[in-house]
Parts: structure tokens; sequence; C-alpha cells
């Protein structure tokens, strides 16, 4: 009986090595994951400035785009405001001469 209660105490101790062996290559592989988790974190955070850069020289192109074609409209539209300016100018100095040279009319 002494040999068999020997041979469970070894057992056991046995038994505790491999289960602390065990603990600790699971909190190695969990150690090593983490790692490998924050390093991909940290490279996605580094990319993403060169992932967004396509998007925003795109988007920069088009504000670029459409503030040319506003300041053409915006342009053009002064040009027949002072056109039309001009043109009713004229016409309110002759109808003045007009009014002062014939007031009976």
């Amino acid at each position: 009986m002494e040999d068999s209660l020997k041979r469970l105490l070894e057992a056991e101790a046995r038994a505790q090595s491999i289960i602390d062996a065990a603990s600790a290559e699971r909190q190695r592989i969990l150690d090593e994951a983490l790692a490998a988790a924050r390093d991909a974190e940290a490279r996605f955070e580094s990319g993403r400035a060169d992932l967004r850069a396509p998007f925003l020289k795109e988007a920069r192109g088009r504000a670029d785009q459409a503030v040319a074609e506003l300041s053409r409209k915006y342009e053009e539209r002064q040009r027949n405001l002072r056109e039309m300016a001009t043109r009713h100018e004229q016409e309110a100095v002759d109808a003045a001469l007009n009014l002062l040279l014939d007031p009976a009319a």
C-alpha cells in the first residue's frame, strides 16, 4: 500500500507539473496573441492615412472642380449683370433726356 501511495503522489506531482506547464504555455500563447493583435492594430492605424489618401485626393479634386465651376458661373452672372446695368443706365439717360427736351411727351 505504501508503494501505491507513493506512486499516486508521484503521479499527482507529475500531473501538477503537466498542469503548470500547460498553464505557462497557455499564458505564452495568450501573450503572443495579444502582441500580434496590438501589432496588427498599430499597422492598421499607421496605414489608415494611406488608405484614406486616395479618397481625400478625389474629394479635393471634386471640391476644386466645384469651386471652379461656381467661380465661372459667378463671373458669367456678374458680367451679365454689368451688361444689363450698362444697358439700363443708357436707357435711363435717354429717357431723362427725352423728358428734359420734350416735357409734354
